[in-house]
């Protein structure tokens, strides 16, 4: 496997590489073009200045011939002082003077200098080129050809009297380039080492903290739930904002470990205690221990006991379709306030029972809502039921609808004992009793609220609730449709 250090450090040499690679090839072009340009430039200089003095000397008749020793010293330092080769043809081509940086070649007279570079300077073609001339000269060099050009005096005509070729090599160019290519390895293996240091503490710096947090994963899956990424609070980097992500993920985890071993321990607490009853009953029904005259009244308590074990089971069953990947909300057009009194007449025994007052507040209109009408059905009569249950005897019952925006806001109000606060964010939790006066109630397995919350969330929807002075509100919205 590849680690994250490596990739990076590869990616960054890579990039480096190219980058030397791109800065270098431009540089050495350049360098080249503008080498070349100045050598010949200076070349097509040298030999135009040498073309006209020796025509202006021809014609003037400073001298008997360009066999003069004069002429020759004189031309011969011009060939040193520009480190080229001078060369005098004749019109034919034949080489009639050399001079190479100050002393004669004489290897080179009488050769012939190629047609084509006697045509090129007699048509004023003057730019310089690469030629060996013909294999005359050892090697290829950059060659710049000019016509001597001789004014007559007594005809009054100018003619051509020959060609100055001046020719330079490559040595200085070769070298140049060969001590350009040296400085680019050297900075380039410096520039490569210096990256490979800060790509090495970048990298190390990167990938700690992601081992850390590989490492604190494998603690958690080893069941320590109290191991955290430390270290990189205060870091306002990309790395601080994952450790704190990962820690509130750990917490969320840890959070969701303790509740489901509430879960079970309530599970386990809320079945063993009617079967334990509906086992005791029946034993001592079989072993004669209860009399006959009090063997019916154990009977009815294994019944209800059953009943609550039915109803427990019942509500752990429509808990798994509301968790249920597959349960789809299917959403109805349909009236709350109507479906709020359906309710409300189907709990009219209770109410009765405990003496209850209704009070409601219900708009005139029809309230119109989206939603799964048997789902809001069950959300409306948990509510009611836990309100009917919880209320003082002869207290009021009080309903509500308020309709405020897009959201219509459905509430539930009950008069009786105050839910204290630091039970309310817990209220909805599964098999919670928030005291234990509440948990006498031997009908309520502590699920009714969680189911209340299930179905609101799965329509996202929100419910809140209060407790104030015995007054508890439960309070639930829906889409106005």
């Amino acid at each position: 496997m590849k680690s994250l250090y490596r990739r990076q450090f590869s990616m960054m040499a890579a990039v480096i590489l190219v980058a030397l690679l791109l800065l270098g090839g431009a540089f050495v072009a350049l360098s080249y073009q503008y080498i070349v340009r100045e050598k010949t430039e200076s070349l097509e200089r040298n030999a135009g200045f040498i073309a006209t003095f020796t025509g202006t000397y021809l014609a003037e008749g400073m001298g008997s011939s360009i066999n003069d020793s004069q002429y020759q010293l004189y031309i011969a330092s011009l060939s040193s002082i520009s480190d080229s080769t001078v060369l005098l043809a004749e019109n034919t081509g034949e080489i009639v003077f050399v001079s190479a940086g100050g002393g004669a070649d004489r290897g080179l007279l009488g050769k012939s200098v190629p047609q084509s570079v006697l045509d090129r300077a007699g048509r004023g073609e003057i730019s310089a080129q690469r030629s060996s001339l013909g294999g005359i000269l050892p090697e290829d060099n950059i060659v710049a050809a000019v016509p001597i050009l001789q004014h007559s005096r007594y005809s009054g005509t100018t003619y051509q009297r020959g060609v100055v070729i001046v020719a330079s090599d490559n040595t200085a160019l070769i070298s140049m380039w060969q001590d350009l290519a040296a400085i680019f390895m050297v900075s380039a293996i410096a520039v490569l080492l210096l990256a490979s240091l800060v790509s090495s503490v970048t990298s190390l710096q990167q990938t700690r903290p992601l081992k850390e947090m590989a490492e604190t994963a494998r603690k958690f899956g080893r069941g320590e739930l109290e191991a955290r990424v430390t270290g990189y609070e205060n870091r306002k980097d990309e790395v601080g904002e994952l450790a704190e992500a990962f820690n509130s993920m750990a917490d969320s985890l840890a959070q969701s470990e303790a509740r489901r071993r509430e879960f079970i321990a309530n599970v386990s607490h809320e079945l063993k205690t009617p079967m334990t009853t509906i086992a005791g009953f029946s034993d001592g029904i079989l072993d004669g221990t209860i009399p006959p005259e009090k063997q019916e009244a154990a009977l009815r308590t294994i019944s209800s006991e059953t009943r609550r074990l039915s109803r427990l089971v019942r509500r752990m069953l429509d808990l798994s379709k509301l968790r249920s990947a597959e349960n789809v909300t299917a959403q109805e057009r349909f009236d709350i306030s109507e479906l709020l009194l359906r309710v409300l007449v189907s709990l009219e025994g209770k109410i009765t029972d405990r003496g209850l007052d209704v009070e409601t507040d219900l708009p005139e209109e029809t309230v119109n809502v989206w939603g799964d009408p048997d789902g809001i059905t069950q959300v409306c009569y948990n509510l009611l039921d836990n309100a009917i249950k919880f209320a003082t005897p002869g207290a009021a019952l009080h309903l509500g609808i308020r309709v405020k925006g897009e959201k219509a806001y459905v509430s539930v109000r009950d008069t009786g004992e105050t839910i204290p606060p630091e039970e309310l964010d817990r209220i909805f939790d599964r098999f919670h009793k928030t005291d234990r006066s509440r948990s006498e109630d031997r009908d309520g397995v502590g699920l009714g609220l969680y189911i209340v919350r299930s179905i609101l969330n799965s329509h996202h929807e929100t419910i809140t609730v209060t407790s104030e002075n015995g007054v508890t509100e439960f309070t639930f919205t829906l889409t106005i449709a």
